[in-house]
């Protein structure tokens, strides 16, 4: 059993030693991780202007990417590999309020050119390394490959 006096520098000791390793780690996240994950020499004014879509049309209030975000309607993290640049670009441009499974997604009825900047920035989302988060869904793809 230990005394008050060594129960207090355990404490201290223990309250030192976590907080330095956290520093260390998170400092090493930002210099080596972060950047060989993101590949930031991809980003294009095209993957911004994507990016500022995404934001201020609020798409995170239903979808989620990188795990944040609501839980309403499917993650996009990797939703091109999933289901190919046509198949998102109908959905973003299409005049009507799009269905699946019941869910209703607003109609957006973006320009071809918003369009593209929106998936240009959900390849360059879907392209980070993300330690095999999502994880790789059971079903089959719906990108046709031929």
């Amino acid at each position: 059993m230990l005394s008050k006096s060594q129960a207090k520098w355990f404490f201290l000791g223990g309250t030192i030693v976590t907080f330095l390793a956290f520093i260390i780690l998170s400092w090493w996240s930002l210099v080596q991780d972060v950047p060989k994950q993101t590949h930031p020499e991809n980003l294009t004014p095209q993957v911004v202007a994507g990016k500022h879509l995404w934001e201020s049309n609020n798409c995170m209030g239903c979808h989620t990417i990188l795990g944040e975000g609501a839980y309403y309607a499917p993650e996009l993290t990797k939703v091109i590999d999933r289901r190919g640049a046509p198949y998102v670009k109908a959905v973003l441009t299409s005049k009507s309020a799009w269905q699946p499974r019941g869910r209703k997604m607003v109609a957006y009825g973006f320009s071809d050119h918003d369009a593209e900047d929106i998936i240009a920035f959900l390849t360059w989302i879907g392209k980070t390394d993300l330690n095999g988060f999502p994880t790789k869904p059971s079903y089959k793809s719906t990108v046709n490959t031929n």
